[in-house]
């Protein structure tokens, strides 16, 4: 890589670790949540909080995060990366550190509903930046979702790790404080967002020059264009992408505590000066779910590397059939104890994130550099918004079902993922 491509990456790799820090961090409050409030007191009225109700506030919270990517889309065209990122870290700190103080759900929604405002700029500001800014391309997207799992795996580590000494509201607090160094740092980061851009983008072949969106009349347009060709169809997998990737996350440590190998351990066992019969107990599905999204880090590197060998379709219809497969494999194979979930849980975290690095290639290949904010935003809007709505059908089927259904219904949408690929390659 050049130096602008190292000075971009930098910033990448800081501010795409913090978003998921916190992202995925709040399903590890969830297990707390389920235990510590009863209900959910709105306007008088009063429901009882269950995995469903639950599901449908972490959801509301998960579908800002994608929601107000296509807006946010839409200002990057206009304003560029650097202040949407900076902006995107300070409003996931402020949050956070309203997190720290919520007396009860509302306020918990409420706080949850701001980070995924801030946070939904993130997406497509950072992959503009890659796609229009950085000659090596393939690298950058590799670089950046590796960044990305670490801070997925390191933040629910880092909350399960301080929720040993500290109570939850304590532990937001303390996360909140490193998105404010990192949005400070955004702001004297140098580089050129626009070293990689000739000018010319293609959509479906034709050349265009676009430079964004000035009005509603040209945001219709430009939507109409983004649609009528290949794009729908990758629009079509990244929303099977997050239906599957929030339907597994937002329930997993809530799965595993009632597996064989996971029951509570005493931190008296094992820790001087806590006194046996304290109630003080490691959790080890905490360690397990975090331990699964690290793994991540070597499937965003792996799918990002190929992005650079392989056209994008071929990958995403490999990685998604496979996910089919681990999902349906996914109890059975738990029944067998934790040595062979490890095992599994190892292979499921390589190949869900692995997919991330192939589809954000698949849009940049199917859209115009001038507009590539607003295909981020739409990309955003439906793997993370629209997507949002798999915890809500996760708490659902739980509630509702068993997780032998939850699995079956995430085996599916893996599948319809696969075969919207296998279209674009026929088609091609």
């Amino acid at each position: 890589m050049n130096g602008n491509d190292r000075s971009i990456v930098g910033l990448l790799m800081l501010a795409h670790g913090m978003v998921h820090t916190y992202e995925l961090s709040i399903p590890i409050f969830v297990t707390i949540w389920l235990a510590e409030f009863e209900v959910i007191a709105i306007a008088g009225v009063e429901v009882g909080v269950t995995q469903a109700t639950l599901g449908l506030v972490v959801t509301a919270g998960y579908g800002l995060f994608g929601v107000g990517a296509l807006p946010g889309g839409i200002l990057v065209d206009r304003f560029g990366s650097r202040r949407l990122i900076a902006a995107c870290l300070f409003g996931m700190g402020g949050s956070f550190f309203l997190l720290g103080v919520a007396p009860d759900l509302v306020v918990v929604a409420i706080s949850l509903l701001l980070w995924g405002l801030a946070a939904s700029v993130y997406h497509p500001a950072g992959l503009t930046l890659i796609s229009k800014g950085m000659e090596d391309r393939g690298t950058g997207f590799a670089y950046h979702g590796a960044a990305g799992n670490v801070g997925i795996g390191l933040g629910p580590l880092l909350a399960a790790i301080l929720l040993l000494v500290f109570d939850w509201t304590t532990v937001a607090t303390v996360l909140a404080v490193p998105a404010i160094l990192a949005g400070l740092y955004a702001l004297r980061a140098e580089f050129d967002e626009t070293a990689a851009v000739d000018g010319v983008g293609t959509d479906g072949g034709e050349p265009r020059t676009q430079g964004g969106v000035d009005s509603l009349s040209q945001f219709v347009t430009e939507s109409k264009l983004l649609f009528a060709g290949a794009f729908v169809i990758v629009f079509l997998i990244v929303i099977a992408n997050g239906l599957f990737y929030r339907g597994v996350l937002t329930f997993l440590p809530n799965l595993l505590e009632g597996l064989p190998g996971f029951e509570p351990i005493p931190l008296a066992a094992f820790v001087p000066g806590v006194e046996a019969g304290s109630g003080r107990t490691l959790k080890p599905e905490r360690y397990f779910y975090a331990g699964l999204l690290l793994v991540g880090v070597a499937g965003q590197y792996l799918g990002g590397k190929l992005t650079d060998r392989v056209p994008p379709e071929y990958g995403i219809a490999g990685v998604f059939g496979l996910l089919a497969v681990l999902a349906l494999s996914f109890l059975p194979v738990a029944e067998l104890g934790i040595g062979p979930l490890f095992a599994l849980g190892t292979v499921f975290g390589i190949t869900l994130f692995a997919a991330q690095p192939l589809y954000q290639a698949a849009v940049a290949d199917y859209t115009p550099s001038g507009t590539r904010g607003l295909s981020y935003g739409y990309t955003y809007l439906g793997s993370f918004g629209v997507g949002a709505l798999g915890g809500a059908v996760a708490g659902a089927v739980l509630t509702y079902a068993d997780a032998t259904a939850l699995f079956g219904v995430l085996a599916g949408f893996a599948l319809v993922a696969s075969a919207a690929a296998v279209y674009l390659i026929v088609r091609d």
